[in-house]
């Protein structure tokens, strides 16, 4: 059992919010679904809570109001095994958010990602400090993490 669970607080969205990421996502599932009542305060009928899963991580999402926002102080690194995953990911949840730099972009209900080929971290530990140093000055140029561009860089082309 996951101990620890990110609790995501949406104004009215947390259905849609849901059924936009389990669409993205593979190995997904909702889980249980609690509902306003007639004492509210959210309309009768309207979701409460929703549990769902991407299969490395459990979710609840709530209707909780106005109340608060998601900053980018908070993200969801996403790992990636190839820059087709990259590419996917990165169109998929930017589409009605923004994109940012390196790897980073907000969905369009507020929730920043970051999605890196699990590469970057490889060639940015390297222990040859220049070619690592060359990755970083190329990673700081991109929006959209680019292998190609990564490896480049670390060979010094």
């Amino acid at each position: 059992m996951q101990k620890g669970i990110p609790f995501l607080w949406f104004d009215n969205q947390a259905e849609e919010a849901v059924n936009f990421y389990t669409s993205i996502f593979r190995n997904t599932k909702i889980g249980s679904t609690s509902r306003y009542g007639e004492a509210g305060p959210g309309s009768a009928g309207s979701v409460m809570v929703m549990e769902f899963e991407i299969d490395w991580q459990k979710f609840t999402a709530l209707n909780g109001g106005p109340i608060f926002n998601f900053t980018p102080a908070i993200s969801f690194f996403v790992n990636c095994t190839s820059q087709e995953e990259v590419d996917y990911l990165w169109e998929q949840l930017s589409q009605g958010g923004e994109k940012g730099q390196c790897g980073w972009l907000k969905d369009k209900y507020g929730i920043s990602w970051q999605i890196v080929p699990t590469i970057l971290g490889q060639l940015l530990s390297d222990p040859d400090a220049e070619k690592a140093s060359r990755v970083t000055r190329a990673m700081l140029k991109m929006t959209k993490i680019d292998i190609e561009a990564l490896n480049d860089a670390y060979q010094g082309d």
